[in-house]
């Protein structure tokens, strides 16, 4: 029978850019999580790991640490160090880095136990990407929290994961019945967040959505703003070229893209426009910036904060997870 201590191994990188203590701690959660290492389980001495992955005492010793004050391993006087608690690794898969996605990271890492890893990834809309992110994560985490998007594989791509282990944020695209989820309304919830800035609207002659041709924005958002315009007889124009963006005085602007606002306070500023009064703008998803930026950017978003908190509350209990997070208009100066 092999000994406790030989239940662990891992392979150490000497030429990786992510220090060898690190690669030990990873090393040793990742056991735990995969329940190769589990609760009470002896691990190898300072000696042993030193001489089997040719490392200084130093760096054995600072992983070791690091995995105690973490309250990952244990250890007791001539025993050794032991696996103290159980250390849970979940995916989470986001589209791109923004700054309201980092908003939503944190939420979600803020509201873990101490025992749960967060790995984050990427897609960028690549399905290929996508695709190789969850098949490489299969059966490696304890759960999975993943953005999609509207690609018809990406509902194959999920289904080797239980529907008890993941959890769709974000956009109810490709979705099944099955699956948890935390979802934003992208259509009607904000035809009735315009609606509560009819009287700001009136204050122009016409309504410009700008949804660039580069945004994977859902074209929801699209219809119902032409349903808000018509119901309410605002004259309107979806701009989907972002090279034909040039304000006029007397208009009101939405944008989907934060690219478009930096275009907009630039043209302000070369026109001698002041937002707010001489033209409108509304900008789609809350960031901790747009409050001090100009006098106050005017936002129509969900909380991206709630988003994370529900997705957090998903991963740490066994329970069946369904909702939509609110929408709502933040009225600043812009508009």
């Amino acid at each position: 029978m092999p000994k406790e201590e030989e239940k662990f191994e891992f392979i150490m990188n000497h030429e990786s850019d992510i220090p060898k203590y690190q690669q030990l701690v990873d090393g040793i959660t990742n056991s735990i999580a995969e329940n190769i290492l589990q609760k009470g389980d002896l691990l190898p001495s300072v000696n042993v790991i030193c001489k089997t992955y040719q490392l200084s005492r130093d760096t054995v010793f600072k992983a070791y640490s690091i995995l105690k004050e973490q309250k990952v391993i244990d250890s007791v006087p001539n025993k050794g160090y032991y696996v103290a608690g159980e250390t849970r690794k979940v995916l989470l898969v986001l589209d791109t880095f923004k700054a309201y996605k980092e908003v939503l990271y944190h939420s979600v890492v803020n509201n873990l136990p101490d025992n749960v890893i967060i790995d984050v990834q990427f897609h960028h809309y690549n399905i290929d990407v996508f695709k190789t992110i969850i098949n490489n994560g299969i059966g490696k985490y304890y759960k999975y929290v993943v953005m999609n998007f509207d690609h018809r594989d990406i509902a194959p791509a999920l289904s080797a994961i239980a529907s008890d282990k993941l959890l769709l944020i974000d956009w109810n695209i490709q979705a099944d019945k099955a699956n948890n989820y935390v979802f934003q309304d992208f259509g009607k919830a904000f035809y009735e967040s315009l609606t509560e800035a009819v009287d700001l609207f009136k204050k122009y002659k016409k309504i410009q959505l700008i949804y660039p041709d580069f945004t994977n924005h859902p074209w929801e958002t699209v219809d119902f703003f032409k349903k808000f315009c018509a119901d309410f007889g605002f004259e309107y124009e979806v701009i989907t070229d972002p090279k034909k963006f040039n304000i006029e005085k007397g208009i009101a602007y939405i944008s989907v893209s934060d690219r478009i606002l930096g275009h907009f306070l630039e043209q302000c500023k070369e026109k001698d426009y002041e937002p707010g009064k001489d033209v409108g703008f509304l900008s789609y998803n809350e960031t901790p910036m747009k409050k001090f930026i100009y006098k106050g950017i005017s936002v129509v978003s969900t909380d991206f904060k709630e988003i994370g908190t529900k997705a957090a509350a998903f991963i740490t209990h066994d329970e069946e997870t369904k909702c939509y997070v609110p929408t709502k208009l933040i009225i600043r100066e812009s508009l």
